[in-house]
């Protein structure tokens, strides 16, 4: 009797414990289905973004054929996406704004990165020339018509060029033109000549950089390079693709500021698209104290020249100096994602222009070739052939 007395606690004791245990463990439980139902609510709380990529939208308050309009969104805007549907998602803008848009005038997150990472690589690249849109215009992600596009740019806008491509203009086909079909081997099948299939046409785009710094591709036809009015009329038929100012000259009649008139150096090319070069055509304008008038101090031409054209102002020690590439052969590279052509052996030619005179300096002083587009060959050499 007096060992039953003296167990009883004991039991108690262990009783106790374990239920203490128990509440513990629950409570611990409680905590952490609490905290999981509070990361999932938040998880469901995040929301993707898009952008609109439309020049202008609105908002409606449902999708139907009938709706109220609750809000107006323009290019660039970021949307928070609250609910997808079949074609159109319902959006909340910065000011809590809530609304069904379509999903076609939006990018998503993704895309938006990918224009934005195209701005940052782009940031110091050279600068070509300075060109004037001719109406609205997209930046496209890479050059083509059928390509991702998103920023809209308003005309008359003044844009950087910075590059140039060419792509093919009907849509489906390779980007690089320069890929020629694989050979059958010896053992294949024979099949009988067919006509040739002409190859594609060819169009011209630009990379350009806007001022707020975002960068993308557009249609060439759609931007005008920015050329002087004194030297706009020697262009001849041809187009200016690159103009620079190397120094400027006094002239106590002219009407510039202080009098100061800028020379320039600038590179031309045929008004054709699809050339396998940037420009065929070097020229320097100097400016005549005389005369007061602009003059053509040098010219390179015919040549197959490539982008960027580089010059170095004057200084008080030194003339001025512009530099260009030039292929050493036929071999070009041409990037497959772009379409932007490079001569695979590049020559660097330099000049010094010392006082309206060009001279060549560097390293590189070999002969430079001339290169004829087939259906510019000079008559004179068919002529001569003949009298033979």
């Amino acid at each position: 009797m007096l060992k039953a007395v003296i167990t009883q606690p004991s039991i108690l004791s262990a009783t106790f414990a374990w239920r203490s245990k128990a509440s513990v463990l629950s409570l611990i439980l409680v905590c952490v289905l609490a905290l999981s139902s509070g990361c999932e609510r938040l998880r469901r709380a995040q929301h993707d973004t898009v952008y609109v990529s439309a020049r202008q939208m609105y908002l409606h308050d449902r999708v139907a054929a009938v709706s109220n309009r609750v809000a107006e969104v323009t290019n660039g805007q970021p949307l928070e996406v609250l609910e997808h549907g079949r074609r159109f998602i319902k959006v909340k803008t910065a000011k809590n704004e809530i609304g069904w848009i379509e999903e076609r005038a939006v990018i998503d997150a993704k895309s938006f990165q990918a224009f934005d990472h195209l701005g940052v690589q782009h940031k110091g690249d050279p600068v070509v020339a300075t060109g004037v849109l001719r109406d609205d215009v997209y930046l496209h992600l890479t050059p083509g018509r059928d390509t991702e596009r998103f920023y809209l740019l308003a005309v008359n806008a003044k844009v950087q060029l910075l590059a140039r491509a060419s792509v093919p203009k009907t849509a489906g086909q390779a980007t690089n033109p320069a890929v020629k079909p694989t050979t059958p081997p010896a053992s294949a099948k024979q099949i009988p000549s067919q006509p040739a299939v002409d190859a594609p046409a060819l169009e011209d785009w630009w990379l350009v950089r806007d001022r707020q710094g975002h960068s993308g591709w557009l249609l060439a036809g759609r931007v005008d390079v920015d050329v002087p009015d004194e030297i706009g009329t020697f262009a001849e038929g041809q187009r200016y693709v690159s103009i620079y100012v190397f120094n400027t000259v006094h002239d106590p009649q002219a009407t510039t500021p202080n009098q100061q008139v800028p020379q320039y150096v600038t590179v031309l090319s045929p008004p054709k698209s699809g050339l396998p070069f940037d420009f065929d055509q070097v020229r320097v304008f100097t400016w005549s104290i005389r005369h007061h008038r602009y003059e053509t101090a040098f010219r390179l031409h015919p040549i197959q020249g490539f982008l960027p054209l580089r010059v170095t102002p004057a200084t008080a020690g030194s003339a001025a100096t512009f530099s260009f590439q030039v292929a050493s052969g036929d071999n070009l590279t041409i990037d497959a994602a772009t379409g932007v052509a490079h001569p695979a052996t590049p020559r660097t030619i330099t000049f010094a222009m010392e006082d309206t005179r060009a001279r060549r300096i560097g390293t590189d002083l070999g002969p430079i070739p001339v290169s004829h587009l087939p259906e510019s060959q000079p008559k004179s050499a068919k002529a001569g052939k003949k009298a033979r």
